[in-house]
C-alpha cells in the first residue's frame, strides 16, 4: 500500500500551501468511505499526517459507509455524522437542504476548479457555491462482454441474438429507475427535477408521455421477451453471462469470468438510437463544525484525499476513475478498459441530480410491469396511456 501511495506523499508539502493554514489540531475526526477503499484511505491519512505536522496528533477513525447510506445517515442527524464523507452527486441538494455540507474553503474552491472535469465541478456546485470536493468521475454504466460469444456489441438486437444462440445471458436491470433512464433518455425523452438553492423541489421537466417515450417503452418490451433476458445488473452475482449492462466496480469480477474474452464498450444501439443514462460522481463532504481548528484540519485532509495524487493512487489500488484532469491523462487509466468505455457512453449521459424518493418506486413499478408481462400486448394508445400517468405522478412529486 506504501508503493501505491508513494506519488500521495511526494505531493504532501505542495498540498499543505494549497490547505488552510491553522493553529494545532489535536482532537479526534470520523470519515466515512465505502468498504473498498477503508484500507486505502487509512494509509492516506496517515502519510496526511506524516506531511502535516500540526495534524500529527489527530485521531481519525475511517468507517465503511458506503455512498448511498452516508447521505441518509447525514441527512438524518447531522450532529452524530461523520465529519468526511463520500456521497453520490445526486444527494448534493438534499444534504444543503439539512445543513449537512460546508462550503468549500475559497482557496481550495479555486483548485478544484481549475484540476477537475468539468462534470465534476458542476456536480459539487449549488447555487453558484461549491459545497463538495470531486473524487471521480466514475459513476455510471456501460456494456461488459464476452467477445466470444458477441460478434457485435455495437446493437442490442445482435447482442441478443448472439447470447441466445450461445445459450448465454444478456443482464440488465429494467425495473430500476437508474438503468431504466438507458432507453428513455436514450430515445430522447426528459426527466429531470429543478431544486432552489436549498435543494428543495421546484419542478419537473417530462416528456415520457410522447412518440419517443412509447418507443422506448417498446424496446423494453421486446427485450423482456428474449430468451436470453435476465433483469440484472451485479456481474459478482451474475452465472453464465454473454453480455451484462454494469459498471467500473464490477471490473474484476467481469475480468475475472471472461479471461481472454473480456470486452467493454458503450451501450448499443436499439431501435435506431443509442441508449443513454445517467452519469455521476463521487464527491466527498465536509461537515459544518464548530471548531474553527477542526474545520481547517476537515478541509486540509479533503483537499488532500481528493488532489490529483491521491486520486492516481486511488486508482491504482481499487481502480476508481479520478474526476482529475491531469490524472486523466495517463496512459494506464486512459488504456483501461471499463473507464475507456465508461468515457465512450459518458457523452450519451444526463448527470444525475436530485430525485425524489418515490420517482425510484415509480420506475420501478413500470419495469415490474413489463417483467409481469402486463404490457405485452398494449397497442401504443395503451402504452401512452401508462406513460402519461407515470409522467402525472412523477411531476406531481415536485408539486408537494
Amino acid at each position: 500500500m506504501r508503493k501505491i501511495l508513494a506519488l500521495v506523499l511526494a505531493a504532501a508539502m505542495l498540498l499543505s500551501m494549497t490547505a488552510v493554514a491553522s493553529a494545532d489540531y489535536s482532537g479526534d475526526l470520523k470519515i466515512w468511505v465505502a468498504e473498498a477503499v477503508v484500507d486505502f484511505t487509512k494509509q492516506a491519512v496517515e502519510d496526511f499526517k506524516a506531511a502535516h505536522p500540526e495534524y500529527a496528533g489527530m485521531t481519525v477513525a475511517v468507517e465503511p459507509v458506503g455512498e448511498g447510506d452516508a447521505a441518509s445517515n447525514m441527512i438524518t442527524d447531522v450532529e452524530a455524522g461523520a465529519d468526511l464523507f463520500v456521497f453520490a452527486q445526486d444527494q448534493l441538494a438534499r444534504l444543503v437542504a439539512a445543513g449537512a455540507l460546508e462550503e468549500v474553503e475559497p482557496s481550495n474552491a479555486e483548485r478544484v476548479a481549475a484540476e477537475n472535469d468539468a462534470g465534476s465541478v458542476g456536480a459539487v456546485t449549488l447555487g453558484g457555491k461549491m459545497y463538495a470536493y470531486p473524487m471521480t468521475s466514475d459513476n455510471g454504466y456501460f456494456l461488459y462482454y464476452d467477445k466470444s460469444v458477441v460478434t457485435d456489441p455495437t446493437d442490442l438486437d445482435a447482442i441478443l441474438a448472439d447470447c441466445e444462440k450461445a445459450g448465454k445471458s444478456f443482464y440488465m436491470e429494467i425495473n430500476s429507475g437508474w438503468y431504466q433512464t438507458a432507453f428513455f433518455f436514450g430515445a430522447g425523452c426528459e426527466l429531470t427535477y429543478d431544486t432552489d438553492d436549498t435543494g428543495a423541489l421546484v419542478g419537473c421537466n417530462a416528456s415520457y408521455a410522447s412518440e419517443n417515450g412509447v418507443k422506448a417503452l417498446k424496446t423494453m418490451i421486446k427485450l423482456a421477451k428474449s430468451p436470453a433476458f435476465v433483469n440484472g445488473s451485479s456481474f459478482s452475482t451474475a452465472t453464465n453471462v454473454g453480455a451484462i449492462v454494469d459498471g467500473t466496480w464490477d471490473a474484476n469480477a467481469a475480468m475475472e469470468a471472461f479471461g481472454e474474452n473480456y470486452a467493454a464498450c458503450k451501450l448499443p444501439m436499439a431501435d435506431g438510437y443509442q441508449l443513454g443514462g445517467f452519469g455521476g460522481f463521487k464527491m466527498l463532504g465536509v461537515k459544518p463544525q464548530t471548531d474553527d481548528d477542526k474545520l481547517a484540519a476537515c478541509d486540509a485532509l479533503a483537499a488532500f484525499l481528493s488532489s490529483e495524487e491521491t486520486q492516481i493512487a486511488r486508482y491504482n489500488a481499487v481502480q476508481w476513475g479520478p474526476s482529475n484532469l491531469n490524472a486523466q491523462k495517463l496512459e494506464a487509466i486512459q488504456q483501461n478498459p471499463a473507464l475507456a468505455a465508461l468515457a465512450d457512453q459518458l457523452q450519451y449521459t444526463v448527470p444525475q441530480g436530485q430525485y425524489p424518493g418515490e420517482y425510484w418506486s415509480l420506475a420501478t413499478g413500470l419495469g415490474d410491469d413489463i417483467l409481469a408481462d402486463k404490457l405485452d400486448d398494449a397497442d401504443d394508445a395503451k402504452l401512452m396511456e401508462v406513460l402519461t400517468n407515470f409522467q402525472d405522478t412523477a411531476i406531481s412529486y415536485a408539486n408537494k
